[in-house]
């Protein structure tokens, strides 16, 4: 597992290197109380899960909207 430190406003990215052609941006928006509240930049395309959604659709198959379990309002 790699682990990284990061404030809020900042920001990870993961692919767009060379034969990753998808980048998906991390960046943390908020942290209250013990709570990181983050945003997800990635292609319509590509599912985004929360990991017991996830676990859940291993298990029952593909889930209904490509964006899993956000909602239009999430994705900002």
């Amino acid at each position: 597992m790699l682990v990284l430190t990061r404030k809020s406003q900042e920001s990870v990215i993961v692919g767009g290197s060379a034969g990753f052609e998808r980048v998906l941006k991390v960046t943390v928006l908020d942290i209250q109380r013990g709570k990181v509240r983050l945003g997800f930049e990635v292609d319509a395309e590509v599912p985004v899960h929360r990991s017991e959604v996830w676990e859940q659709t291993r298990i029952n198959g593909r889930p209904e909207s490509p964006r899993g379990d956000l909602a239009a309002s999430d994705l900002g």
